[in-house]
């Protein structure tokens, strides 16, 4: 008799005191990245305090989602059993992408071929469900 297969979930990202205004913000349809009030500095990932000056005076910022592939890469295989939640989602692409008001994000896009993606491909945030009330910022081209 065959063994059932294991489904292997995806992690899902930890939410913390500090990361939860920018996971309550995508929860609405919103980017929200946290700014730095002393010296202007954009902070990603979300942390307590700015990376540039140490200020701990950081304004969440909504933004407008709209961006760039600045580099990505095509995942064609998973390799190690920590991702084998993500394979059937391959192929897949990760991008690292410039928005339009400076800060850098890296995610997936989806909703075009692979054969499209391209440097400097203009994209827009949308977010996924990804259960238990997370939902992720991904991007499609615009």
């Amino acid at each position: 008799m065959a063994e059932a297969v294991k489904e292997i979930p995806k992690p899902l990202p930890e939410i913390t005191s500090v990361t939860k205004p920018f996971w309550d913000a995508a929860a609405e349809g919103k980017l929200r990245m946290q700014k730095c009030a002393a010296c202007g500095a954009w902070v990603w990932c979300p942390r307590p305090q700015c990376g540039e000056c140490g200020s701990e005076k950081l304004v969440w910022t909504e933004l407008s989602g709209r961006g760039e592939v600045f580099a990505f890469t095509v995942i064609r295989e998973v390799v190690g059993r920590a991702l084998r939640g993500f394979e059937k989602d391959i192929p897949y692409v990760t991008a690292w992408i410039d928005l339009e008001e400076g800060p850098r994000i890296c995610s997936n896009i989806v909703g075009c071929p692979i054969e499209q993606v391209k440097i400097g491909l203009p994209l827009q945030v949308l977010f996924e469900d990804a259960g238990r009330g997370i939902f992720l910022p991904k991007f499609k081209p615009r």
